[in-house]
């Protein structure tokens, strides 16, 4: 057994896009891998095949992720850009997005259609028909719209006006997405013999999803229609296929659909929140709405656990389906306490859990009974599990050299009572080789969120620093996910009771294990865990070192620079810039700034439009104002999601940062 190295998650591989074929018993998914050479991933489709329990790769371009299965059972449809012209094409600017078919039993792809647009995802209606949506600019002609000589002319402006950008509403930017402002997700039909582009929503719609009931030609979508200011609240509509009309189903209201499903002979289950009572990150119950009267009926007045899967790990790539519906129940994923597990409800409202093994399910399918997940497991990485009858059989071996290869270190539960009646839970990793009566140094890591958990799953930079000799230590204050609506409520609270939280923690780690040196001892953390570290060093000087990653630094200049500063920041922190500026400057740690001793490391990307660069140079240049050693390392084409997805170079730089600092300081 040998130590992890830093860059060893260039070899973990990752799994996503999971999807059973129409008759449920093939499973199609997507395997990604670093690619050093290009500083890129490299995916490729995979099937499984549930009878012969036997999977096989399908493509070798590493360049296919999303895709589709065919009626037929046998075909996958999949967007790739694989010829030269093509990606000519694309990079002279011009809109379209290529689809390739292949036969599951072997063979090469084909070319099938090629649609004039920037398709998001796609659905087969028949052989002839496909529903998509795809972004377009709002107000302005679209690309396939277009004829020969208006492509060249729009091809042109679009080269003269690459150094420019026009806002005229918020958010003009989203994290991973760039500059935003007035694109939009429309739908539309594709008519492939005709070749023939057809929209269904209106120009300044917005659709967030899609639900199709073959039987009824019907379609469900959830869309926002807006000018100057996204909303918050979304809109539900039905579209008649046969007949071409879309019909609202919601009323104007202040509400958020989730999971929309078709179920029954009339209805939609579906999942939503009105925000009264606990914010916008107030969890959805379960309603059914009857689509002849509209009226929606509360299924689950009591249910009180999260819609989704919030358990963190720093190895992922691509996601995958959270609901799913088959037969006469809707199947979905919860966070609950440490993990997230597989449930689903019927058209009464009955909830069931589906599986109840501890840790991590990313992402599953679920058709004609047979149910496939990628899950984690213990401290392993992805794998495809099967669930028959309440167990769990694991059906691929991706990662499991890791275990057999690397002394992977097993999580240690520490409790704390931190408040009276609340419990906090955490973790701590013992350095590999531990030597009892010898001392080490440690590190506090904070989630990001901060409605996320942490759980007993595999993180590799952990796992690095206790291969390296490091107590690591986590847990999940208040504000966390998984222990309901009233425990993940922090609006107002920002760096006070989830503060205590993690210093109570933090004491009773330093007490349970002796070993830990308390003059050794480091923090670090990103987005909500880097507004945390931020915090913590302007409120304590018990830590040797931090480092600050993604960060928030001062509310008021969050509020009007990020893409959901303008909701978040009130909602959060119960004020503006206008109502109560003196509010969101108690919650911000620049104004602690002059108390900092701490040295301090802050990682951040300069297309962070979540927590934007302008969050970290202020921290940081107020750290150098008063004297204190730090140190920024800005990361060029990356974004908020650096850790997870960023350049596979870019990850190994940053975690030798971060690395680097805390052997500096804490050794």
């Amino acid at each position: 057994m040998r130590n992890i190295q830093l860059d060893d998650f260039t070899k973990y591989k990752f799994l996503s896009s999971l999807e059973l074929s129409p008759k449920g018993d093939k499973a199609g998914f997507a395997v990604t891998s670093c690619n050093l050479d290009d500083n890129s991933y490299s995916s490729n489709l995979w099937v499984y095949d549930l009878k012969d329990k036997k999977s096989y790769q399908l493509t070798a371009m590493n360049g296919e992720r999303n895709y589709i299965w065919l009626k037929d059972n046998e075909t996958i449809v999949f967007q790739a850009v694989r010829e030269r012209k093509d990606k000519d094409a694309l990079k002279n600017g011009e809109e379209f997005s290529q689809f390739y078919k292949i036969n599951i039993h072997g063979g090469e792809a084909v070319k099938a259609f090629k649609i004039n647009m920037n398709v998001n995802s796609i659905y087969e209606i028949n052989d002839d028909l496909f529903i998509f949506t795809a972004t377009h600019k709002a107000g302005e002609k679209k690309y396939f719209q277009l004829s020969d000589e208006e492509r060249k002319e729009y091809l042109e402006a679009k080269k003269d006006d690459k150094d420019y950008e026009v806002l005229d509403e918020i958010p003009f930017w989203s994290n991973g997405s760039g500059f935003t402002n007035k694109l939009r997700s429309g739908l539309y039909k594709y008519h492939v013999k005709e070749n023939l582009i057809e929209p269904i929503t209106e120009e300044f719609s917005s659709v967030m999803g899609i639900e199709v009931n073959e039987e009824k030609n019907l379609i469900a979508l959830v869309s926002s229609s807006y000018k100057d200011m996204a909303p918050l609240n979304d809109e539900l509509y039905i579209y008649d296929l046969n007949g071409g009309n879309l019909t609202l189903v919601s009323s104007k209201e202040e509400f958020s659909y989730g999971h929309v499903k078709f179920i029954g002979e009339n209805s939609l289950l579906v999942s939503g929140t009105d925000r009264k009572d606990y914010g916008i990150n107030e969890d959805g119950k379960f309603y059914l709405i009857d689509l002849n009267s509209k009226e929606r009926k509360l299924l689950t007045s009591d249910f009180d656990n999260s819609l989704w899967n919030s358990v963190g790990s720093d190895c992922r790539y691509g996601g995958g389906k959270n609901s799913v519906k088959d037969g006469q129940y809707l199947y979905f994923i919860t966070t609950e306490r440490d993990s997230s597990y597989l449930n689903r409800i019927d058209i009464e409202g009955n909830v069931e859990r589906v599986d109840e093994v501890k840790g991590s399910i990313d992402c599953f399918d679920v058709k004609n009974g047979n149910i496939i997940t990628i899950a984690m497991r213990e401290q392993k990485l992805q794998e495809l599990y099967l669930i028959k009858d309440g167990k769990e059989e694991q059906v691929t071996n991706f990662n499991t050299w890791i275990q057999e290869e690397f002394k992977v270190i097993k999580p240690e539960l520490v409790l704390v009572e931190s408040d009276k009646g609340v419990t906090i839970e955490g973790w701590v990793l013992k350095p590999a080789d531990y030597v009892p009566g010898k001392k080490y140094p440690a590190i506090l890591d904070i989630h990001g969120g901060p409605k996320t958990v942490y759980g007993e799953v595999f993180y590799h930079e952990m796992q690095l620093w206790a291969n390296m000799g490091y107590f690591v230590f986590f847990c999940n204050p208040r504000g966390s996910d998984g222990r309901g609506r009233a425990f993940a409520d922090i609006r107002g609270k920002y760096g006070t009771i989830d503060y205590d939280d993690l210093m109570k923690f933090t004491d009773e780690v330093l007490k349970t294990y002796g070993d830990i040196d308390e003059e050794r001892v480091g923090v670090t953390g990103g987005s909500y865990g880097g507004f945390m570290t931020n915090w913590i060093i302007g409120h304590t000087n018990r830590f040797k070192a931090a480092a600050s990653q993604r960060s928030i630094s001062n509310w008021i200049s969050k509020f009007c620079t990020t893409d959901i500063g303008y909701y978040f920041v009130e909602d959060q922190n119960s004020g503006t810039p206008w109502s109560d500026v003196d509010k969101l400057w108690f919650h911000s740690p620049l104004k602690y700034a002059d108390k900092v001793t701490t040295p301090t490391l802050f990682i951040h990307s300069e297309e962070d439009y979540r927590c934007w660069l302008a969050e970290g140079l202020q921290m940081f240049t107020a750290l150098k104002y008063h004297g204190v050693e730090s140190r920024l390392c800005m990361f060029r084409g990356e974004n908020h999601e650096l850790s997870r997805s960023g350049k596979p170079k870019h990850r190994i730089r940053r975690l030798t940062e971060i690395t680097n600092w805390f052997e500096s300081h804490l050794k």
